[in-house]
């Protein structure tokens, strides 16, 4: 029997942006949480409570105000929960360089020849 000599890969948590279902890095993504206070954001990732996931763009934002963030927290957002979220989201940029939410599928050239 022979012992493995390799480096140990460190586990990476993953979790699931509420906005538009991409799967990343949990330290990638912002937590929200819901409180007995009401919903707020936890940039430490350790607070008390039920939480959500959403990208750093304004573009995934909007869409979890929509109502995908009220259902991952199993609540009703609040005028002041949300009017307190929506200003965050308001600082946010509409999206990153380099992402696109058009991406090219890769068949062109696949035309079939007469």
């Amino acid at each position: 029997m022979t012992k493995k000599t390799g480096q140990r890969v460190k586990h990476v948590p993953q979790r699931t942006c509420v906005g538009c279902r991409q799967v990343l890095a949990k330290r990638e993504l912002v937590r929200v949480v819901r409180t007995a206070q009401g919903v707020r954001l936890d940039p430490t990732g350790k607070a008390a409570g039920r939480g959500a996931y959403v990208h750093a763009l304004r573009s995934c934002w909007e869409r979890a105000l929509k109502g995908a963030l009220a259902h991952a927290l199993k609540t009703k957002l609040s005028d002041e929960d949300r009017e307190q979220l929506m200003a965050y989201a308001a600082q946010l940029p509409q999206e990153e360089a380099g992402e696109s939410s058009t991406a090219l599928t890769g068949q062109q050239g696949n035309e079939m020849m007469p």
